[in-house]
């Protein structure tokens, strides 16, 4: 008969059950999809679809998908009351926020201005 997870992770020594439990509760902030993501907003998919001004087959087909524009993203995401935020991570550098890129209607004027060194 075989054992339950449970029991196996009871009779490792503690500071391997936190080690577990610690990558578990970092998982549990992963999510999977937007599927996942409307499920936990406590979201219908009419709800969705009614805050896009879409029909509902469309969300599922949004839901589905594995590429899509990053406005279609952001406006999914914004409808199940999130935000998104791109941040891009290079190697020997400090991550970094992308700005307006994916914004519907977004224009080079709005975006923030670098400066340069005189």
């Amino acid at each position: 008969m075989g054992r339950k997870l449970e029991d196996v992770i009871a009779s490792l020594p503690a500071e391997e059950q936190a080690a577990i439990e610690k990558r578990y509760q970092e998982l549990r902030q992963e999510v999977e999809g937007l599927r996942e993501l409307r499920k936990i907003a406590g979201k219908a998919q009419a709800d969705i679809a009614s805050a896009l001004n879409i029909k509902q087959p469309s969300v599922s087909k949004i839901e589905k998908q594995a590429d899509m524009y990053l406005s279609t993203l952001r406006s999914y995401v914004e409808a199940v009351g999130g935000e998104l935020e791109l941040v891009v991570k290079l190697p020997s550098r400090r991550a970094f926020r992308l700005q307006h890129l994916g914004d519907v209607g977004a224009t080079p004027e709005d975006a923030p201005r670098s400066r340069r060194k005189a």
